[in-house]
């Protein structure tokens, strides 16, 4: 289900109840340029919230750790990516990690391959991240790695799920050996139930790490075709497509509504939530996605524990 306005009408106070604390301390991604708008995260964001920094190829260190520092003296908790496949060397990773944490007191780490394009150097996975033992050995509190409930060709080039399940078998096991924090983050999706499925075929193959749903935030239908494209999300994709042949729902503004209701329908049917925590691409600006937040939360999120 994908919640255009007007989809299911006025959103009624069952669902506004059930989605409240489903998105009770959610976490959000920014990037340098894009943080670079905003005047005050403070005014912006509630106390505690967690704030991914986005790490494109290309975009220098120094302006992801000026972010970093920036948002950690605001007060907010920050997790830089760390993408594996644009980090030259052991060197350059160690250096990358020193600044995060002597600049900007940077504890955690999103760690993924970052894409499918050709190694800049030694890496080309998450796990080769975690084997260096640097994060370890910094004191990292944290550690996130990426889901994909749709699957990922990059990695399992025949559609499969094979690659992408030895991999989070791998980081389970990590998860034991290690003194950080894990949980799953995933790419952002417009439907709960492949997602739920996902996480229950997860749990079947042995793997119970917290998982944070990636939900993408308000933006025109136009913007999330464009990001669903470049981010291989092939069902999402589909299902954006058929709403675009509809002519009447081009000029009405997504919101991601339905899907977290949905989400909460779930929970309540199952009799709990198999959702971590919630975790939101702001497609559509900042600004827009945190005001949505605001006006469908009980109360500001406290930082984050699982």
């Amino acid at each position: 289900m994908i919640g255009f306005l007007g989809r299911r009408g006025k959103q009624s106070a069952a669902e506004k109840a059930a989605i409240e604390p489903l998105i009770e301390g959610f976490s959000i991604e920014v990037m340098p340029r894009t943080a670079a708008k905003v005047d005050d995260f403070k005014a912006l964001l509630p106390p505690g919230t967690r704030v991914y920094i986005a790490h494109i190829e290309g975009t220098p260190i120094e302006d992801m750790v000026a972010t970093a520092r920036r948002l950690s003296e605001d007060g907010f908790p920050v997790m830089p990516h760390f993408p594996a496949r644009i980090i030259k060397d052991r060197a350059t990773l160690e250096d990358w990690i020193a600044r995060y944490q002597g600049e900007a007191g940077v504890d955690q780490a999103l760690l993924l391959a970052g894409g499918g394009g050709a190694p800049a150097g030694d890496y080309h996975s998450s796990m080769q991240l975690m084997e260096t033992g640097l994060f370890d050995k910094a004191g990292f509190r944290r550690l996130h790695v990426a889901g994909h409930p749709e699957g990922n060709r990059d990695i399992d080039p025949d559609g499969s799920t094979g690659n992408v399940d030895a991999a989070l078998r791998w980081k389970q096991d990590f998860a034991e050996r290690t003194d950080a924090e894990m949980a799953i983050v995933t790419q952002f999706a417009f439907e709960a139930e492949p997602v739920l499925a996902w996480i229950e075929r997860l749990r079947g193959i042995g793997v119970d790490l917290p998982v944070h749903v990636g939900i993408a935030g308000p933006a025109k239908l136009q913007t999330l075709i464009k990001f669903a494209i470049a981010c291989g999300v092939g069902s999402s994709l589909k299902v954006l497509q058929r709403r675009a042949m509809d002519v009447s729902k081009l000029v009405l503004p997504y919101e991601p509504t339905d899907v977290l209701a949905d989400f909460a329908a779930a929970a309540k049917r199952d009799g709990g939530s198999a959702v971590a925590q919630i975790h939101f691409f702001p497609l559509g600006g900042i600004g827009a996605c945190a005001n949505w937040a605001d006006r469908h939360s009980v109360a500001a999120p406290a930082s984050a524990a699982v």
